[in-house]
């Protein structure tokens, strides 16, 4: 099973309260059959509507794998393709103020930690990675820290997905592959289930 303790790498920050869904990734994009490809047209409009000075179009961001956010991240409706985009383009944790409920789980059922902090500690770290986008972060959800440089604080998640995160019960494909002797043995008891 996949378990997910720290995430470290470039930070990417995006300002902006009540970023929702179809900011994210617009509804055009919806009508894919796969995932494949939604992480090229990630915040595609928004990204069209600055030229090329969108964040994540900016070479310095390039490779980031932490997403910084403000408050209400992920607002909207429900769809699975925006923390999907987000993932696909390189995303693997988002440090915000508040999230959206169901992003958020949509998040922790990808394996990616959605954490809180201050609005002044984002803030913070916003200006940070824009005065040196080169210095690594590190979200550790062991300590439930952030770093970048000399500063730390301390970030927030719910305990229940903190620990499914942790131990990687997460990930129910992993689990069932873990598992996979023991689905077996059922799986050749049941007797309306043709099983060789």
């Amino acid at each position: 099973m996949s378990q997910v303790k720290t995430i470290s790498g470039k930070g990417i920050p995006l300002r902006g309260d009540d970023i929702d869904t179809d900011r994210i990734i617009p509804a055009r994009f919806l009508r894919c059959v796969t995932f494949e490809g939604l992480g090229e047209q990630v915040f595609a409009d928004d990204r069209s509507a600055l030229n090329g000075q969108h964040p994540f179009d900016l070479p310095q961001y390039r490779g980031a794998k932490i997403l910084v956010v403000n408050a209400n991240f992920g607002c909207g409706s429900s769809r699975e393709h925006a923390p999907q985009a987000i993932i696909r383009w390189g995303i693997q944790g988002i440090i915000g103020e508040s999230f959206a409920e169901i992003f958020f789980g949509n998040c922790i059922a990808n394996g990616v930690p959605c954490v809180t902090a201050s609005g002044e500690t984002v803030k913070h770290l916003q200006d940070l990675i824009e005065s040196n986008p080169d210095i690594p972060l590190d979200l550790s959800l062991e300590k439930m820290e952030v770093e970048l440089g000399d500063f730390t604080a301390s970030i927030s998640m719910g305990e229940g997905s903190r620990q499914m995160l942790l131990e990687g019960s997460w990930d129910s494909c992993g689990q069932l592959i873990q598992d996979i002797e023991s689905i077996r043995e059922t799986a050749a008891k049941l007797p309306y289930l043709s099983y060789s």
